[in-house]
């Protein structure tokens, strides 16, 4: 799920006629990068059985795409803009294709895992298009209706990518198995290259700025060197380098930042606004963000191995729990806006706290069954109630905080909110991934018990700092 921002590009006299037509040939480009966030963790366990892959190979395997997508996405976006978004969208919907068949015929962990990197760059250059092209080929309440099909579609991509991925690798298409739910992207993506070459038109920002290529090369560097000790530290016995790479990390990207802010070249767009970070409401938000995917992705990981490992359930059944989740999203998200133009904060903080109740609703749930079996029914109240708490939550979030951030570092923002969102997925895959195989050995349902306390507690923190977000959201007519 990747979110978007509203600029103001100057308006224009005629609308393109084909417009909608392309909006539906990009949208189901960037839905293969929605989906692809989640629907491999469905199939982790049988990836597993099948490459003898390691616990930190699986968490590696979900935590290469997002970290692919995040070190990419912010210089993908700036170089759209400024050479013309159509061919980098065709270049990485077709790059997508071909990594994806990478992943799909990969025959060893390191293999996928590499393959799920670069897939997950292409991603980075796909969408950022998506969303610019919008920017420009829509306008008022048109705009509004492109944005507001974006962030449904993308709202519930996460929930719907694991029931996908269970029905695909339950399928066994032709004998694929877990292969199917990288497979499947080939067709799609050859698909939304021809209906691109036809119908999406070519659109740059002519004022944009020189993209800061060696910036996103250091960037990823201290994204990477962030989650690699976090992944690895447990089975290598957190070693001293670990600690070392991790604060090394940190101090790389609070180091490009403060670089950015007294040092910046002429003509270059900055990847870490200062501006942008200056004002607290961001920052908190840009937090927020973060702390969501990261309390999200860590938990549809572990949950699917549980489901799988710890209670015997096929890859399709376990998709099908998560439907409850959706469910819940699905009838909060349509009247999350229109509240939170009236109630701003109070709604994404009160998203935040039913999250935060309804995966505890599904701890508890977990620990009070019986010990042969804890069956799906109980917990379904708890994943409808943090469902409902996503609609609430991250439906309205960029808008709410992009009432206190200046429209020329819109579009800026909207790249580090989609960072956050990617960096955070890769985050809990990495802290939650590692609180849970670590205690895997004592038994899978003790394993998931000890990690939901993390689970609960990001949303819990959320909520704490939606009291630092703006008031009220933006109308999106007003964007």
């Amino acid at each position: 799920m990747s979110t978007t921002a509203t600029a103001h590009p100057p308006a224009t006299t005629q609308p393109h006629p084909r417009r909608w037509a392309a909006a539906v040939v990009m949208m189901i480009a960037a839905l293969m990068d929605l989906l692809d966030g989640t629907i491999v963790n469905v199939a982790v366990p049988s990836i597993s059985r099948d490459l003898h892959a390691s616990a930190s190979d699986l968490q590696w395997v979900v935590s290469a795409y997002l970290l692919g997508f995040a070190a990419a996405l912010i210089v993908s976006g700036h170089l759209g803009d400024r050479v013309g978004r159509r061919p980098l969208f065709l270049a990485g919907t077709a790059g997508f294709g071909l990594a994806s068949l990478a992943c799909g015929i990969a025959q060893s962990p390191g293999q996928l895992i590499a393959a799920r990197a670069v897939q997950g760059v292409l991603a980075a250059v796909l969408v950022p298009q998506v969303i610019g092209s919008f920017r420009t080929l829509f306008h008022g309440k048109e705009r509004g209706a492109a944005f507001g099909m974006y962030g449904a579609v993308a709202g519930f991509a996460s929930a719907v990518g694991l029931l996908l991925g269970g029905v695909l690798t339950d399928a066994d298409l032709f004998g694929w198995g877990w292969r199917s739910v990288f497979l499947v992207n080939v067709p799609v993506a050859v698909a939304t290259c021809v209906g691109g070459l036809i119908l999406v038109p070519a659109t740059r920002e002519r004022s944009a700025g020189r993209p800061d290529a060696l910036g996103s090369a250091v960037l990823a560097c201290g994204l990477v060197a962030i989650v690699l000790p976090l992944v690895q530290g447990r089975e290598d016995g957190w070693p001293l380098w670990g600690w070392l790479c991790l604060a090394a990390g940190a101090v790389t990207v609070a180091g490009l930042g403060v670089y950015e802010a007294r040092r910046h070249r002429p003509g270059t767009v900055p990847l870490l606004p200062a501006r942008a970070f200056a004002l607290p409401a961001f920052s908190v938000g840009v937090l927020v963000q973060l702390l969501f995917s990261l309390g999200m992705q860590g938990f549809f990981l572990v949950f699917a191995v549980w489901l799988q490992g710890g209670e015997g359930y096929t890859p399709l059944q376990a998709g099908v729990v998560t439907v409850a989740f959706s469910a819940g999203g699905f009838l909060t998200a349509p009247v999350a806006d229109g509240l939170a133009v009236k109630y701003g904060r109070l709604v994404l903080g009160a998203g935040a706290l039913l999250m935060a109740g309804g995966f505890g609703w599904v701890w508890a749930a977990i620990d009070d069954a019986p010990a042969v079996h804890a069956g799906a029914w109980p917990l379904v109240p708890g994943l409808l109630l943090a469902g409902a708490g996503l609609g609430f939550l991250v439906v309205p979030l960029v808008n709410v905080v992009l009432s206190a951030v200046p429209g020329e570092l819109a579009g800026g923002a909207s790249g580090i909110f989609s960072t956050a969102q990617q960096f955070g997925g890769a985050l809990g895959a990495a802290v939650i991934g590692t609180v849970f195989f670590g205690a895997a050995g004592e038994g899978l349902r003790g394993a998931l018990t000890g990690a939901m306390p993390w689970v609960v507690g990001a949303f819990v923190v959320c909520g704490a700092l939606c009291a630092a977000l703006p008031r009220r959201a933006v109308p999106e007519h007003e964007g």
